[in-house]
């Protein structure tokens, strides 16, 4: 590590010491680095469609079956993957600061899995179902939402109205869960530091978060080995893979607070 590097470690770390809020944004990057393959990589059967012609509400409404089946093909491969150690370090970099907040782009439960324990996730989280009429949602472990294709059946809510489950994830066409972006914005608002991870900041509008933050006056610091088009706005950069770049800010931080 040049001295440049540890230096900004270092800075960094002394920040986030002092720091009153700091806020979090996580993509595809970090879960990636667990080998969480995006829908754009499936293989063999899958690679006849496009995510937009099953990632949708239309299509879930023509062949529910067809939509499930690749929906639980995606579950099987995030089952086989665990949080690596920039999971983990988010999460213990929670207990560390004054106030923190998570927000995510990521449907894997990986954060949770990581023990974060407060996770807003902007785009759902494929381990949960949901009716398609009622709208309540279901852990995948209930008893309501299990998904068994038994003679052609599928797995239907219990509210009366025999609404489909369906994952419960944003699909395209879908707008945002409300709580969810609008708890993002507020957090954001009131950040003193912003740390964007993994994310390329083109997909809207969670892409628009840091710059928000930046403009509120928050620290912002990106954590990419790629530029990306927050590079040139960002206070800080850790051109490094978020699994290596944020145990050392936890391990600088935990040093500063040992010697307090």
């Amino acid at each position: 590590m040049s001295a440049q590097t540890r230096d900004q470690y270092q800075e960094l770390a002394k920040r986030l010491a002092t720091a009153k809020h700091v806020v979090v944004s996580t993509g595809a990057g970090i879960s990636r680095e667990s080998g969480v393959p995006t829908f754009r990589e499936a293989d063999g059967l899958w690679n006849k469609f496009r995510p937009e012609e099953l990632a949708n509400v239309d299509a879930f409404l023509a062949n529910p079956k067809l939509v499930w089946e690749w929906y639980s093909w995606r579950r099987e491969l995030i089952s086989n993957v665990d949080p690596n150690p920039g999971h983990y370090a988010l999460a213990e970099l929670e207990t560390m600061v004054s106030k923190f907040t998570l927000i995510t782009q990521n449907v894997d439960n990986l954060h949770r899995e990581a023990g974060s324990t407060d996770v807003i996730e902007l785009h759902g989280n494929i381990l949960r179902n949901k009716c398609q009429k009622c709208g309540i949602s279901f852990n995948e472990g209930d008893a309501e939402a299990k998904m068994e294709f038994v003679e052609g059946t599928l797995p239907v809510c219990n509210c009366g109205k025999k609404g489909l489950l369906r994952p419960d994830v944003v699909w395209f066409g879908e707008i945002l869960p409300e709580d969810a972006i609008q708890r993002a914005w507020d957090e954001t608002a009131q950040a003193d530091i912003f740390m964007c991870i993994g994310t390329s900041t083109v997909v809207y509008p969670a892409a628009a978060l840091p710059f928000n933050a930046k403009t509120a006056g928050a620290y912002l610091v990106e954590v990419n080995p790629n530029p990306t088009e927050l590079t040139p706005l960002a206070d800080l950069v850790l051109a490094e893979p978020s699994g290596e770049a944020l145990p050392k800010v936890v391990e600088r931080l935990r040093e500063l607070q040992a010697q307090a």
